[in-house]
């Protein structure tokens, strides 16, 4: 009998479930509060009592798989370390395509002259010196480096130079592009290792604090990570490769919600504390992203299920919009420590500061906003940065933390690199004053949102004539939110809006009339044709009015809180390597492998080594992501073109993929 270890690490929660593999049946489940200054408590109080409530001896553990929002939640909000782009064979106009310019938020770039053409022969010798000396320069301002050469995918030498030289001189991780994709479009390959390089030193903390935890109750078992595509990695791979976590929390919850109903065609949606996660189960199956994963404005290249990923959770940040005479509100996408669980630890602090504001007739810019020291790198910080960051050495009102306006700019820096939280009004305030939630301090969640609720309109009237007035407003503003989130994505998935930009249709007039069931000259009637499965801690609270705007079943499991957790050991692993075969001149069939190139004379036989080569390396990385039982299939997809009656070989790109049960204790 196997029993597994389930863990999911979100923006407020850490999850822990024991499954009995065998039986399929939940043994024992947990939820606890997400450290963010050491991962490893919050993942150590999950897991312990899960452990206690389902009697399993720590011995008996035979796989712990870990899933996570935390990467997600990162892009989402435009957070992750300063890192260093090594920019080869690329112009500047480069950096304006594919969202490059905005993923690197002003972090460095060194270009350098190199990389190869698409027959993969090198374009421009790499100037190992002028990259030496650059990298030297950046000294202790960034935590890692993306490296992006041109053609990269049909030749890596110069990419696996660089990263050598790199390694050699800072000793810090880099990213390669090629690993990531195989794909052209080095601008979006490059972004993808950008955003690889910001989340490596998260990921690593995460697996460490679960490492760590596992380690001290004597868990001796395979540590697996959930991939964006649902499958299972190794611990040690992830390390390496975290942007392929992106996606990996919403993954796991569709692999779970399709456990706990066994529904074959539905909506799955996921919110949490930071995001709201949609995919659509059909068949029993996600469909895959052809177009990589979107996450937060950015394409990437990782592959992962078709998700659409919106900033709206239970500690969405509440916006007053005070354009126009009747004011209102709008939820996300950054998430905020909601004031009701700051007060928790920070009781004395946070009520002295809400009494203090509500004695005042006048609501300051500020009011009902603290700020909260988080750990992580402070290089690259201008001496502004500093002076806040130093300031903020407990949780504190915003207000004392800053001099002047001057230095509001300089605290928003400060939580983009995640080196300082916001704390201020959320949903989940909200709904502790509606009495749908009581997990923290009711008290300072009614202070909070009866001080907020005093703001003015543009009309100069008041947001709300009280507390309870002002939940209600967030809470019909999230429900509207999420009805926008499950409509964009039920149009995007319906093979009869094709073309049609889902964003407009879920907002159109009709669209609003039709789920307003509008009777009159015309009548329109809109709903949803499949049902929808709601998962997270928060969805009973938020759901219930989701479905009936929508007209369609809400199906809310037993387990919905822990879904992630039950994805995460309910997977398999699977690795993918692909390269291409291309044809330069007539007779002449070059294989593009990540050893170098070599050159064949006819298709067949580069097809066979290029199919050869790859096998071997799906079946390795199988292996060291802890999979036995391999099962490997190929594909050849070959363009060809008819030229005078003859067919005339173009490309080929050939894609081995080796999958297999993860590899237990025992």
């Amino acid at each position: 009998m196997a029993y597994f270890l389930g863990v999911d690490t979100g923006g407020t929660y850490t999850d822990a479930v024991i499954l009995d593999e065998g039986e399929n049946l939940i043994l024992g489940k947990a939820k606890a509060l997400t450290s963010r200054h050491d991962l490893a408590v919050g993942i150590g109080q999950a897991v312990d009592a899960a452990l206690a409530a389902s009697g399993v001896a720590v011995g008996d553990v035979a796989l712990v798989s870990l899933s996570t929002t935390l990467a997600t939640n990162a892009l989402v909000e435009g957070q992750g370390a300063r890192v260093a782009l090594i920019f080869i064979g690329f112009d500047e106009g480069d950096l304006g395509r594919g969202g490059l310019t905005e993923a690197l938020k002003g972090d460095p770039v060194l270009h350098l002259p190199g990389g190869h053409t698409h027959a993969g022969t090198e374009a421009v010798a790499l100037d190992l010196a002028a990259l030496e000396q650059g990298v030297r320069a950046l000294g202790d301002e960034v935590s890692g480096f993306a490296v992006a050469a041109r053609f990269a995918t049909r030749n890596p030498a110069h990419e696996l130079a660089a990263r050598d030289l790199i390694r050699r001189v800072t000793g810090r991780p880099v990213t390669c592009s090629h690993e990531l994709s195989a794909n052209l479009n080095g601008p979006k390959r490059a972004l993808t290792a950008v955003l690889n390089a910001r989340l490596i030193g998260m990921i690593d903390r995460l697996v460490a604090a679960c490492e760590r935890h596992l380690q001290a109750v004597g868990i001796d078992a395979p540590l697996m990570v959930v991939r964006g595509d649902g499958a299972l990695i190794s611990a040690a791979m992830v390390r390496e490769r975290p942007i392929e976590t992106i996606l990996s929390g919403p993954a796991a919850s569709i692999v779970g919600a399709r456990w706990l109903t066994g529904a074959s065609d539905a909506l799955v949606s996921d919110i949490g504390g930071t995001t709201t996660d949609v995919a659509l189960l059909r068949d029993g199956l996600p469909e895959i992203d052809p177009e990589g994963a979107r996450v937060g404005g950015f394409r990437t290249m990782v592959e992962a299920v078709a998700m659409r990923t919106t900033g709206l959770g239970g500690d969405s940040e509440v916006h007053l919009v005070t354009a126009g005479l009747t004011g209102g509100l709008r939820l996300g996408p950054r998430r905020m420590i909601p004031v009701s669980l700051l007060a928790v630890d920070h009781g004395p602090m946070v009520h002295a500061a809400l009494d203090r504001w509500l004695s005042n007739d006048a609501v300051g810019e500020m009011d009902g906003r603290f700020v909260v020291p988080m750990s992580g790198q402070r290089g690259g910080l201008t001496l502004r940065e500093l002076a806040v960051l130093d300031r903020i050495t407990q949780p504190m009102t915003m207000a004392g933390a800053l001099t002047s306006r001057l230095e509001v700019a300089a605290l928003e820096r400060l939580v983009a690199r995640g080196l300082v939280m916001i704390a201020g009004v959320t949903p989940s305030d909200a709904a502790h004053v509606l009495g749908r939630l009581d997990a923290w301090d009711g008290v300072a969640a009614e202070k909070a949102l009866q001080l907020i609720a005093r703001r003015r309109t543009g009309a100069g009237e008041r947001f709300a004539t009280g507390a309870q007035a002002f939940a209600a407003m967030v809470v019909d503003q999230l429900t509207q939110q999420t009805v926008d989130c499950l409509l964009e994505a039920a149009f995007g998935e319906d093979p009869g809006f094709a073309g049609a930009v889902p964003e407009e249709l879920a907002r159109h007039p009709l669209a609003v009339a039709g789920l307003a069931q509008h009777r009159g000259v015309v009548e329109v009637s809109l709903r949803l044709g499949v049902p929808v499965i709601g998962l997270g801690a928060s969805a009973p609270t938020w759901y219930g009015a989701v479905g009936e705007r929508l007209g369609c079943r809400m199906i809310l499991p037993e387990h919905a809180g822990v879904a992630n957790a039950i994805g995460a050991v309910a997977g398999q692993i699977s690795m993918r390597s692909q390269a291409l075969v291309s044809s330069p001149s007539e007779g002449r069939f070059v294989a593009h492998l990540a050893t170098g190139l070599e050159v064949f004379t006819t298709a067949e036989a580069a097809l066979d080594a290029v199919e050869a080569a790859l096998v071997a390396e799906a079946s390795e990385r199988a292996r060291r992501a802890g999979a036995v039982d391999l099962r490997v299939t190929v594909d050849r997809a070959v363009k060809a073109a008819e030229i005078e009656g003859r067919q005339m070989f173009i490309e080929a790109l050939v894609t081995a993929t080796a999958s297999g049960r993860p590899r237990v204790a025992r």
